[in-house]
């Protein structure tokens, strides 16, 4: 059950916390995995770990954000490991120097979190995508456009995308963040629709509040216990409850599941960064009343 034997995977940001995890998971089940990452040092690191529990995986070095990148990348799976079957496109953030409230963030602050969480990882999907059409056609004896009617086999695959938690709610001091997510999960319906007749499955994984070694100093203590007061499960997220369900949405036991967005937040509906701007503004208010 949920085998990816022979199947052929690329996880962007392969190569630390969530994207880490989702690239031993799917080797785990039996996929090859070409981990893509800018730290040479961690892709590496995740590489020879999944190598030494008996998976195949390759890295490659990349920037999603630069031009052609998305062609590049799928071009060095396919030499690797012969075809292209799952992309996780699990890249993205918002750099602490970009953040700050609706009403002051700069331009160059937008593009930056915007071109990386949508418009380089829509560039990947696509050149995941036409790749995994060559293949269908192919499969099919077809060759032609998107519009080809498939008259057999069943080569297709799933694009996977890592949105948030933020894309459906309010995401007050990252609003542009929240934003790009949001964009990322009307692709994935519209890509679902477009690319379904190629058996091309698109879905999105809405993460709540995830604990990596990136975020861990920062998720302790007091900040901690107030994230896990708004989760109904009563702790915060793991890198391997996202990962896990990457392996089901990857393999053929989720073959009629296609479009949708799923939350895995431990049952939390509350953004926590939604409570404390509202805590800060009261405060705030208080404070602008008593001095007044």
């Amino acid at each position: 059950m949920f085998s990816l034997d022979s199947k052929v995977a690329i996880v962007t940001g392969g190569g630390s916390g969530i994207g880490r995890s989702i690239s031993e998971r799917l080797a785990t089940a039996g996929a090859c995995v070409l981990l893509t990452g800018r730290n040479e040092a961690e892709l590496e690191e995740t590489t020879a770990t999944i190598r030494h529990a008996g998976g195949t995986a390759a890295w490659r070095v990349t920037d999603i954000t630069a031009s052609g990148s998305g062609e590049e990348t799928v071009a060095a799976a396919v030499a690797d490991f012969g075809r292209l079957d799952i992309l996780v496109n699990n890249a993205g953030s918002a750099d602490p120097a970009d953040i700050g409230p609706l009403i002051d963030i700069r331009e160059d602050q937008w593009d930056r979190v915007v071109n990386l969480n949508l418009k380089a990882n829509f560039f990947m999907a696509q050149a995941a995508a036409r790749q995994l059409r060559r293949q269908t056609l192919a499969v099919a004896g077809l060759e032609g456009r998107f519009g080809d009617k498939l008259e057999g086999g069943r080569r297709g695959g799933a694009i996977i995308q890592i949105s948030s938690r933020s894309g459906s709610q309010p995401n007050p001091m990252t609003g542009h963040y929240g934003a790009s997510k949001a964009g990322i999960e009307n692709l994935v319906a519209t890509m679902a629709v477009e690319w379904g007749h190629l058996n091309i499955r698109v879905n999105a994984i809405a993460p709540g509040v995830v604990v990596t070694d990136a975020n861990r100093d920062f998720m302790s203590g007091p900040r901690a216990q107030k994230q896990i007061e708004t989760v109904p499960l009563g702790r915060l997220g793991k890198p391997d409850d996202i990962a896990a369900l990457c392996v089901y949405l990857a393999s053929d036991e989720a073959d009629w599941v296609s479009g949708s967005v799923i939350q895995v937040t431990g049952g939390s509906r509350l953004p926590m960064g939604y409570l404390a701007y509202l805590h800060k503004i009261q405060k705030a208010s208080r404070e602008d009343a008593r001095d007044g």
